[in-house]
């Protein structure tokens, strides 16, 4: 069965989301993300997709005092990335009470000390984000745009410990027009025993049963929650 995995993006400790990455394009859905963080929990989710953007610009997380909130005050098991560069940065963001460490800019630019990383905490324990705009690899919090193909970048690791990918399509992503079914099944099809969680566009129970199909052992919501679009209500299916 499919997970289903709530995101949250902080900015400044607030519950926001951006449309395709762009800073400028920016609602607000809660001052109190425990709030919604208990909302997800009531609804029997069990795990959550925290993301610290003012973390991701700025290069070092940034919103560790609210991951430390939500972790305390539900049993939420919490993925937490954004400007996570180093290992002490990881060492922190477990402290902080996240269960799995989200790494990407790092194991673009620093695939060793990535991957000694992943050594070091175990491959179920870090995920490797890969966000993709145009078919090619994006970092920094998606403002910096690459020359490397998303499934050259992922192949890169593959074999060498690193179990947990999520990828996002940025053009789909706070857009609810579909996930990039295309782009997961070329992922699943070239490295099959990854667990690959998919991320961006998706807005009905459909999107989730057919990445269920393509084999993603994961899907990330955001917009399509805090927009209604899909009830939580609707996702105890999977839940369960």
């Amino acid at each position: 069965m499919i997970e289903i995995i709530p995101a949250m993006d902080l900015i400044d400790g607030k519950c926001v989301r951006l449309t395709q990455g762009d800073f400028s394009r920016q609602t607000v859905y809660a001052d109190e993300p425990l709030a919604v963080a208990k909302s997800f929990e009531q609804a029997g989710l069990k795990r959550m997709h925290l993301v610290d953007l003012d973390g991701a610009r700025t290069g070092t997380p940034a919103n560790l005092a609210t991951l430390e909130k939500i972790a305390a005050g539900t049993s939420l098991s919490i993925d937490f990335g954004g400007g996570v560069k180093t290992d002490d940065d990881v060492a922190a963001v477990f402290a902080a009470g996240a269960g799995i460490v989200n790494i990407g800019s790092m194991a673009f630019r620093e695939r060793a000390t990535f991957l000694s990383i992943v050594a070091k905490y175990g491959g179920d324990k870090i995920l490797l984000g890969a966000d993709t705009r145009g078919g090619n690899v994006s970092i920094d919090g998606w403002q910096t745009d690459t020359s490397v193909p998303i499934l050259a970048f992922l192949l890169k690791f593959s074999g060498l410990g690193v179990t947990n990918v999520f990828v996002t399509d940025i053009a789909s992503d706070g857009a609810m027009s579909g996930p990039s079914l295309k782009l997961y099944r070329s992922i699943k099809a070239a490295i099959s025993e990854i667990k690959l969680v998919a991320s961006g566009g998706v807005q009905s129970l459909s999107d989730i049963d057919e990445l269920q199909e393509i084999g993603c052992s994961g899907v990330i919501l955001g917009k399509s929650l805090y927009e209604n679009q899909i009830d939580l209500k609707e996702l105890a299916k999977y839940a369960g």
